[in-house]
């Protein structure tokens, strides 16, 4: 098996590093003819195999992040009876996120993946645009991809590797599998049913609204006639102990005045003469 395995990766890695042994020859060769010392053209060749070597391993890395988001994905869409927690759907909807930021130009698997996991995670707008594109854009098919990006060849030379020996990762295999076949077989039903909810997740919501504002606006009317009762509950009570009052005033004033009025006339003293004027009367008399 390792022979074999041998014999197919064989001819790509000698034809790369010949292409790169080539290439650091022709450089160094013009480096030296242009008169450069020879300790600065390997420092030169030293410094471009570990620039090339970093972007090779991030080319890789990102090829992987997508293989792992396959088998995480997979794990949860297919059809078990375990139960899976909402956050574990989230980190795998994370992760599908940041390869389609990463990657340019990413599979069409990868989008009809999101979508599904979207779907199942009950976020059917964002499940109708990764399913929308997949089903219904022409330009989702792989072979309209005519200028890859490096990442994306990476990943196809890798998921081409691992399609001819399916022993080389047997979980990765299975994973790419299953997806592609409910792809192919349940694509157009994962995308009416997230645009049925969809639309029917919008009408609750509209309708919410309307009712919200309804009552928000009976409250409104309920406290301006509160307000207004109130009001004119304080002025008839005002002008009620106002005119109260005002009776009770006129009334004991009438009082005092009918009461001086007969004690005038109850006096018996009222119209007697000063006791200086008797006197006086009585002493001209008798002179």
């Amino acid at each position: 098996m390792s022979d074999n395995k041998l014999q197919k990766r064989g001819p790509t890695s000698i034809k790369e590093k010949g292409q790169y042994f080539l290439a650091f020859g022709v450089v160094a060769s013009m480096l030296l003819v242009a008169g450069f010392p020879v300790f600065v053209i390997f420092f030169f060749g030293i410094f471009a195999y570990f620039l090339v070597r970093m972007f090779a391993a991030g080319s890789r890395n990102e090829t992987k992040e997508i293989f792992e988001f396959y088998l995480s994905a997979n794990e949860i869409l297919r059809d078990d009876e375990r139960k899976w927690f909402g956050f574990e759907i989230k980190d795998a909807i994370l992760r599908g996120e940041t390869v389609l930021q990463r990657m340019s130009g990413a599979p069409p698997l990868v989008y009809f993946t999101l979508g599904a996991l979207y779907n199942k995670a009950g976020d059917h707008q964002a499940a109708v645009n990764c399913l929308s594109y997949v089903v219904e854009d022409e330009t989702s098919d792989e072979s309209t991809y005519a200028y890859p990006s490096p990442e994306l060849r990476n990943y196809v030379r890798v998921l081409r590797r691992f399609e001819r020996d399916p022993s080389d990762a047997p979980l990765t295999s299975t994973a790419v599998r299953a997806l592609e076949r409910a792809r192919k077989l349940r694509g157009k039903t994962l995308l009416d049913d997230s645009r049925l909810k969809a639309a029917l997740a919008g009408a609750k919501e509209v309708k919410r609204e309307k009712l919200n504002g309804k009552v928000k606006h009976t409250r409104t009317e309920n406290h301006y006639q509160d307000s207004s009762h109130r009001s004119m509950t304080t002025d008839d009570w005002q002008n009620v102990n106002g005119n109260s009052i005002r009776s009770v005033t006129d009334v004991s004033a009438s009082t005092d005045r009918r009461e001086k009025k007969d004690s005038r006339k109850d006096d018996p003293f009222r119209d007697h003469k000063p006791i200086s004027e008797v006197l006086h009367e009585i002493y001209d008399k008798n002179i």
